[in-house]
Order: C-alpha cells, then structure tokens, then sequence
C-alpha cells in the first residue's frame, strides 16, 4: 500500500503539485480562521457584563455590556468618530475626572441604554375557585 501511494506521488505532474499545494494553503487558511473564529466566540461568552478597568476601551467596554459604542462614546462627550483607541485610564486623565467618575458614566449610559426588565407576567384568570 505504502509503495503504491509513493509511486502515485513520483508521477505527479508539476501542474498536479501545483493544485496540490494551493489546496492544503486553502486548507491552511480556513482552519486558521476557524480556530481564530471559535477562539474569539470563547473569550466573549465569558467576559460579558465584566466590570468596568481602567485598561479597557470605550469599544472593549461597549463588547463587553452589548451597547451600541457611540452611547458611551457620547455619554463621555467623545465623537464617535474616529473611535478612540486610548484606555479608559488615559480618557479619564485628559478630562481631569477620576477612574470612579468615568466608570459612574459608563455605568449609567449602560443602565438607560438597555431595555428594563420585562415585569412578571399577571396570572392567567383561567375561570377557577370562582
């Protein structure tokens, strides 16, 4: 068996290499941005709603809380645009505020940019004990 598949190997025309290398590049490349795609997926399960440092971004914190960036953008008196790379710690410094006032703002932007919680159902008059 081994020397058949070398024996089929050694009469590859260099046109047949050539497509046999452009797929496993292709191969290559998908299941790189597969692993690159899933890992991503996992680290953003478990970093929702994570508490609010003064190393994140307006943009990490707006992933993080699932709220539009321009909402916290605003609520910081930033533009939107181009978005701000600068961690939280060096926006709070250039507006003289400290980390605590910053997290406050972000946190109520956060607050009143999210829907309330749906209030409990009534219970259903099904017509009995009357």
């Amino acid at each position: 068996m081994r020397r058949k598949i070398l024996k089929t190997l050694r009469a590859f025309t260099w046109r047949q290499w050539l497509v046999a290398a452009a797929f496993l590049i292709v191969v290559g490349f998908t299941v790189s941005w597969a692993v690159r795609a899933t890992t991503i997926a996992i680290y953003w399960q478990y970093h929702q709603d994570e508490s609010i440092e003064g190393w994140m971004t307006v943009g990490y914190v707006a992933h993080s809380y699932h709220v539009p960036p321009h909402l916290l953008f605003h609520s910081l008196g930033l533009p939107h645009k181009p978005p701000d790379p600068r961690p939280l710690t060096d926006i709070a410094y250039a507006q003289n505020l400290t980390m605590d006032e910053t997290r406050a703002k972000l946190q109520d932007a956060i607050i009143h940019a999210r829907p309330p919680y749906p209030e409990p159902s009534p219970p259903t008059d099904d017509g009995e004990g009357q």
